[in-house]
């Protein structure tokens, strides 16, 4: 039914400052803004101006500029590491240049981290929002072998609330050895 994400969209601080961000730092070409005063779908009184980039092969970051509204914040009871945006990069040479250009602009980077499928860099944006920018590294066969145990290892942790262990492989604990293999 489905064919992809239209947009994501999130809050922003300045939306003017939000774009540059995004052009400077991720190269995203900036698609189009709608502003109004009242909410479309619940013809509220809200004045926002609604941003649109492109995130590359059809994806859409989305972001709303509110000025009326209390100041942005963040969920208190989620630690700043879950709520995060991902992008992925084609290779480990451009992680480690987009690294050395977001840490030459002053912003803070955090990585690589290994993943074992893939390796990351997170940093922030201006309005508060983790970022993350991610390489695959995968051997072949990885992938499949963790959709294979996705089902076990989710009914394992609906039971017991603690980490299956079926591809323990993923964090250092054991080495990979193919798919089927655990």
């Amino acid at each position: 039914m489905l064919k992809r994400i239209h947009h994501v969209a999130y809050r922003c601080k300045d939306a003017k400052e939000t774009v540059e961000f995004y052009q400077k730092h991720l190269k995203m070409d900036f698609q189009l803004a709608i502003a109004e005063d009242h909410v479309p779908s619940t013809g509220a009184y809200d004045p926002y101006m609604h941003l649109f980039l492109d995130a590359g092969n059809g994806n859409v970051l989305a972001f709303f500029e509110l000025p009326e509204q209390p100041e942005m914040g963040r969920d208190g009871n989620t630690p700043e590491w879950v709520q995060h945006i991902a992008f992925e990069v084609e290779s480990m040479d451009v992680l480690l240049e987009a690294k050395a250009s977001l840490e030459a602009a002053g912003i803070e980077v955090l990585g690589p981290t290994d993943h074992t499928i893939f390796k990351s860099i997170y940093f922030f944006d201006p309005n508060g929002h983790r970022l993350e920018l991610a390489a695959n590294t995968a051997k072949p066969g990885m992938l499949e072998e963790l959709k294979r145990v996705a089902p076990a290892m989710l009914d394992e942790w609906s039971k017991t609330k603690k980490a299956p262990q079926h591809a323990a492989w993923i964090h250092g604990k054991g080495e990979f050895k193919g798919v089927g293999a655990e």
